[in-house]
């Protein structure tokens, strides 16, 4: 069965590239999922999968405590889950990947057109290629193999391709309420081939420093908000600090600070001349994959109150903090879970190597497929970390077809053969 597997992607490469290259040539940034989705839904069809389309934006989604997006009209651009049904009594699995794209930022810096999905020295370039639709072709790839080699399996494979991930997994959460749960899960996010059974979750934050205005040539009668902030920006580097020496897991050994907390915007004042009267911060507060939001935001908010015990200011002038926009849960799989087990010894059978294991440096629909969903998840994916979100952007397409090998082995030991 295996090397039927391995044939059938040796023989079908061509394809597959051409996929990929049709999906990264369709710009499927937020709100603009449609066509890149028809590109999925004509591939699930063509395969053979029973389609479950539709558009998200249902009442229970909406008023759900986890559902965070800013965006309440998702028509047009629909969810799209492709199923392979079992023949019974093995384990399902979820294989998840979102559609969504970040935007490609200035394209001056680009070599080429962002959505070109050109192709140079084994790597295809463009926006989305390692996030993640290298990940999602690797999927269908995996799922068409085990169909074209006559291959019947037990258990359920349900493959989604979903929207909204980037902005706080409002698809994937959609998933989940519509019933969609597995016994494991694999999220082919661009690991650079490791394999993360962790994932930190993130929130981001809004604090409102407030100063007194004042002429820029009496600055002293005044009392300046950008100078207010710096305070407590600091006081955010000091809990940075104490929240990271509490992460002693040996899988985030290699990286240098496992949840960040980091300041991505400032604004404050009006005029160069004035003492500026209001100063706003925002930022991101990453999130330990055993803590949960509620106690994060607790410990950050216990920590700015204590500006007030050294600065009086910030006891008469309290600062306004503010949760919006993205949230996206942790996600914590224990080591010794048999999914990582079956992923292993799949890797180990392709790669001729043990896998690297680490905890996920960044957020995953993971934590709403574990947290909600009750769903066991491990990330891993082809894709170049580094290269995700950034200009350039690229995947190496021989890492795209080792993947899906190793997720169609893992199919085949997961779901047993029937």
């Amino acid at each position: 069965m295996e090397e039927k597997i391995k044939l059938w992607l040796k023989e079908n490469k061509v394809k597959g590239i051409k996929l990929l290259q049709k999906l990264v040539q369709e710009d499927s940034m937020r709100g603009n999922e449609s066509r890149a989705q028809a590109v999925i839904i004509e591939k699930c069809r063509r395969i053979g999968l029973s389609l479950d389309i539709w558009e998200i934006g249902e009442e229970s989604l909406l008023n759900h405590p986890d559902f965070c997006s800013d965006r309440k009209d998702f028509s047009g651009n629909p969810n799209v889950v492709g199923v392979l049904k079992g023949s019974g009594g093995g384990k399902s699995i979820i294989l998840n990947g979102h559609i969504d794209v970040v935007p490609p930022g200035e394209r001056k810096d680009w070599q080429d057109d962002p959505f070109s999905g050109r192709i140079e020295q084994g790597k295809l370039y463009g926006r989305g290629s390692t996030d993640m639709k290298g990940g999602t072709v690797a999927m269908l790839l995996a799922i068409e193999a085990i169909i074209s080699s006559g291959i019947k399996l037990k258990g359920d494979i349900i493959f989604q391709s979903v929207i909204e991930e980037e902005s706080g997994g409002a698809g994937t959460l959609a998933a989940v309420l519509r019933g969609y749960k597995a016994d494991g899960a694999i999220i082919p996010e661009p690991t650079n081939m490791k394999l993360f059974p962790k994932q930190q979750g993130s929130m981001w934050f809004r604090i409102s420093v407030k100063g007194k205005s004042a002429h820029g040539g009496t600055k002293y009668e005044g009392v300046n908000a950008i100078e207010k902030s710096m305070k407590v920006i600091k006081k955010l580097e000091e809990l940075e600090t104490k929240r990271n020496r509490r992460i002693t897991d040996p899988l985030y050994k290699n990286i240098p600070i496992p949840i960040p907390i980091n300041i991505g915007k400032i604004h404050g004042g009006e005029w160069p001349s004035s003492v500026p009267d209001l100063a706003v911060l925002e930022g991101r507060m990453g999130i330990a994959p055993d803590e949960t939001i509620e106690d994060a935001k607790k410990e950050m908010m216990a920590c700015l109150e204590e500006l007030a015990e050294k600065d009086s200011w910030f006891a008469d002038y309290p600062l306004i903090v503010e949760w919006f926009g993205g949230r996206w849960l942790p996600g914590n799989l224990e080591a010794d879970h048999p999914l990582i087990s079956v992923i292993s010894e799949s890797f180990e059978s392709v790669k001729k190597e043990k896998p690297v294991i680490e905890a996920s440096p960044w957020a995953t629909d993971g934590g709403i497929l574990s947290n909600i969903g009750k769903t066991p998840v491990v990330v891993f994916g082809p894709g170049v970390t580094k290269a995700a979100h950034d200009v350039n952007e690229y995947i190496v397409l021989e890492d795209m077809f080792e993947a899906s090998e190793i997720i169609a082995l893992t199919l085949l030991k997961w779901c047993e053969l029937s």
